[in-house]
């Protein structure tokens, strides 16, 4: 079969630890949905010290058919060059889609040194080690200018690598989206779901998503909260997610006197029946690429307020598909949340209209058919 018959064939590259976070989901549904015109491989790296790695559970339960492992025995490990050669070789792979700074370099080199394309998506920068802030991210953004294609997955992105070097005409910004057939809210699930959190029918549940990151800002959803239980004494938070500043939250709720209304539930594997039990839906992040919570949150009719972070405003129409709100600004944060509860009949008129927004432009497939554009042109005149 000749290069013009067969399948394009696509290495999605990624090196994370643990379970991951939203690229992973994007990655994997992404591999599942693919049009039969392109092949591709889903391929991690995986530290060998990593003892809760979790992608290949991930990958398995999603149904990748093609997941690849590359094992480095540590963050530097050369050896790994020849493993991901030999996979290029194997698979006869054309592009090399990279997800991460570390895979980011490797693309750029496979490109130059295996003969294939180098494509990356940029999810964002969102480590806060000062060796990632200073050093990493830095190089990054410089790795990244030289690339002949990126995708950037929020305007925010794409502003960012435009004022760091890259191309503007190379530059193309495709916002993360969500299958809307496999999320959508069933009433049946609503009560089993809540009494699995430990809320009860005359509750008011408010629900965040996401990794105990700081970026998160959960420390300014807490601080909101004290306030927001005063006014409305129904009212439960549940934080979802894990994460280095779980603990130092759990402090925060003991010090803010919350135990008794809020809880961290910690990683679920399944998030469906979280946003099932949800009555409201709260971004605090200080930064985010395009949130996966706020686009679940969008597919299962779950009202949502939210800072306006990275592309999150891109997704959310303020006042008609959610209510956005500043950066950083915890009285506003507040003030939201308290309409949102005052005014139920809007709030659930938004979420309506939101679920319209992921069945239309934002769903998954309309954003696979765009990244299966990119490899296309990538491909002319091979």
């Amino acid at each position: 079969m000749n290069a013009a018959s067969r399948p394009i064939r696509i290495l999605e590259l990624r090196s994370v630890r643990g379970t991951g976070g939203g690229p992973e989901k994007t990655i994997l549904l992404g591999a599942v949905m693919s049009d039969p015109r392109f092949q591709v491989t889903v391929c991690y790296l995986r530290d060998e010290r990593d003892s809760i790695f979790g992608i290949d559970d991930r990958a398995a339960r999603a149904g990748v058919v093609d997941y690849v492992e590359i094992r480095e025995k540590h963050s530097f490990d050369v050896g790994i060059w020849p493993q991901l050669t030999q996979v290029i070789r194997d698979r006869e792979i054309d592009i090399v889609h990279s997800h991460d700074y570390k895979t980011n370099l490797l693309a750029l080199l496979l490109g130059r040194f295996a003969g294939v394309k180098a494509l990356s998506t940029v999810h964002g920068w969102t480590g806060h080690s000062p060796r990632e802030r200073w050093i990493y991210y830095p190089a990054d953004k410089r790795v990244l200018a030289r690339f002949s294609r990126v995708v950037a997955v929020s305007g925010e992105i794409e502003r960012e690598l435009i004022r760091c070097g890259a191309n503007p005409a190379r530059v193309t910004t495709v916002l993360n989206g969500i299958d809307h057939r496999k999320f959508f809210r069933d009433p049946a699930r609503v009560a089993d779901a809540r009494a699995a959190l430990g809320a009860i029918d005359s509750d008011i549940v408010i629900g965040a998503v996401g990794r105990t990151e700081p970026q998160k800002r959960f420390d300014l959803l807490l601080e909101a909260f004290v306030t927001i239980v005063d006014r409305f004494p129904r009212a439960r938070l549940f934080i979802v997610g894990d994460g280095s500043q779980r603990q130092a939250l759990d402090d925060q709720v003991t010090r803010l006197r919350l135990r008794d209304r809020c809880r961290l539930v910690g990683h679920f594997d399944d998030v469906v029946p979280a946003y099932h039990a949800f009555d409201l839906l709260v971004q605090s992040s200080d930064y985010e690429g395009t949130p996966n919570a706020v686009l679940e949150a969008m597919a299962f009719e779950v009202p949502i307020v939210a800072t306006a972070a990275g592309g999150t405003a891109e997704i959310v129409r303020n006042g008609m598909d959610g209510r956005i709100v500043p950066i950083g600004r915890v009285d506003l944060l507040t003030k939201e949340v308290t309409r949102a509860l005052e005014d139920p009949a809007g709030t659930t008129a938004m979420a309506r209209q939101a679920r319209l927004r992921v069945e239309g432009e934002l769903s998954f497939e309309n954003r696979v058919r765009r990244i299966e554009g990119i490899y296309a042109e990538m491909m002319q005149g091979a």
